[in-house]
């Protein structure tokens, strides 16, 4: 499975689109370390010519000629010759250019940010080699990504140098369920929803995670050799992506990730976590995160006057590194000894309970495929996201896995239930409750939602309380 290309329909249709043109493109590509956007382009590339160069993943110790003295290397071993020891880029560039003056060519440029972020003058000679180079070729595709977002953003989505260039952005995030799904291969009508559903909990949407599952194994035997085991793939793998992309900074935003694992999830609580002032460099440093994938703001609004509010709760949204850092670092030096080898991962306490939160990340990672089967088009809704209500002297407080609003005056309230048995009417009391506290307009209708996985009792059926309850595992068909 690991060698079949999966998804991203959509992405591909942009970039051959690219291929019509008669004048050459210059393409960004963003997201996360692992989210797949090298192979994107391998396969967009298909029979075409491919140039691929990367930068060396930072360390303090690499400097400006390594990454020159390395890219000069990859071009002599692209052009068939002996590595290159230009001391500028500006004469690399050219080289390339002068042997891609003509026919289809594509050029990648893989972590760009690792290849440039040494030379301040890089960036201003890259576009000049577009500018003066590479553009004349009328059949040439030059494409820049990289893993930290946050630079490629600053230095060239929102540069003027490089206003008016990019002809696509493109934003990689992860993998909807259904192209999930076929990870498991063969043997995917065999294994339950459910199964696939728990290591999804785990592993989010990323296509490198997924190509890991072993489906011979159970879900949590899966997890547990890639998490629980100190030569698991996904074991050591927060420390390398975080390395790799913030570099020295990485431990601060470690920290930041940290606090808002163990309950701070507004900015003035997360900066009193770490003992730090509020300032306009941590909420770069808060945005930063935001731009790599690994984090979300998730804004509440007020029903009643349909406005956005200033408040919001910062949520660790990449599936992985929420149970990295919640389960699995609590546990590591127990997994460096060895300790789970013979272990089942159903003997740690509250496992269910685990799954529970990690699924409720994955269903919000999803919404989009929710809204049509509760018969809803984007354009209907005003808002939607988890949504919190603080108390005051006319409020209760009030919190909510996923609420929508629309514009028909209707509010979906959604409760993400994920549980190995049916789900039964208990769920009726605790969503009454959560309605009452919600503060609404007399017109607007409330509609209980139930997303769940493993089906409902009998009872629950019968007393036709949801409005929709939807089962989740149909997204994976």
């Amino acid at each position: 499975m690991a060698n079949n290309f999966v998804g991203r329909k959509r992405e591909l249709e942009q970039l051959n689109l690219l291929l019509q043109k008669q004048t050459a493109s210059l393409v960004v590509v963003t997201g996360r370390r692992r989210i797949g956007k090298s192979r994107l382009i391998q396969e967009f590339g298909g029979s075409h010519q491919v140039y691929t160069f990367s930068g060396l993943p930072p360390t303090p110790q690499t400097t400006m000629k390594e990454q020159l003295r390395e890219f000069g290397w990859q071009l002599g071993k692209a052009l068939g010759e002996p590595a290159f020891k230009d001391d500028d880029w500006n004469d690399l560039f050219l080289r390339l250019a002068n042997r891609t003056r003509t026919r289809r060519v594509i050029i990648f440029l893989d972590e760009i940010s690792w290849m440039g972020s040494k030379d301040p003058q890089f960036l201003g000679k890259l576009k000049n080699a577009w500018d003066l180079e590479f553009k004349k070729n009328t059949q040439l595709i030059l494409v820049l990504c990289g893993s930290v977002s946050s630079w490629i953003e600053k230095n060239i989505l929102s540069s003027t140098g490089f206003v008016g260039r990019v002809s696509l952005t493109l934003k990689l995030g992860e993998l909807p369920l259904v192209d999930c799904n076929s990870f498991w291969g063969r043997q995917s009508q065999k294994i339950s929803a459910y199964e696939k559903l728990k290591i999804l909990a785990v592993t989010g949407g990323i296509p490198k995670y997924l190509e890991e599952i072993q489906p011979s194994l159970s879900a949590e035997e899966n997890i547990k050799n890639l998490c629980f085991s100190p030569g698991g793939f996904l074991f050591n793998e927060f420390d390398h992506i975080f390395t790799d992309i913030f570099a020295k900074r990485s431990e601060m935003y470690t920290r930041i990730l940290e606090a808002i694992i163990k309950g701070h999830h507004e900015i003035n609580r997360i900066c009193d976590a770490l003992k730090i002032e509020k300032s306009g460099a941590f909420s770069g440093y808060l945005d930063d995160l935001i731009q790599s994938g690994f984090l979300k703001r998730d804004f509440t609004w007020s029903p009643a006057s349909q406005k956005a509010s200033k408040l919001s709760h910062y949520r660790v949204s990449d599936n992985y590194v929420n149970f990295y850092l919640k389960y699995i670092v609590p546990l590591k030096e127990k997994i460096e000894r060895g300790h789970f080898d013979q272990q089942s991962l159903l003997s740690l306490p509250g496992w269910e309970a685990i799954m529970g939160l990690q699924f409720e990340n994955l269903v919000l990672s999803n919404r989009a495929a929710i809204f049509p089967l509760l018969n809803l088009r984007p354009d209907d809704i005003i808002y939607d996201n988890p949504f919190f209500q603080n108390k005051t002297v006319r409020q209760e407080a009030c919190q909510i896995d996923y609420l929508i609003q629309t514009r028909m005056d209707s509010v979906y309230a959604c409760e993400v239930k994920f549980s190995k048995h049916p789900i039964g009417v208990k769920i009726i009391g605790e969503m009454e409750e959560k309605l009452k506290r919600l503060r609404l307009p007399r017109y607007t209708s409330r509609r209980p939602v139930l997303i769940h996985v493993n089906g409902v009792s009998d009872e629950l059926l019968e007393s036709q309380y949801f409005s929709q309850i939807i089962d989740f595992s149909q997204l994976l068909l």
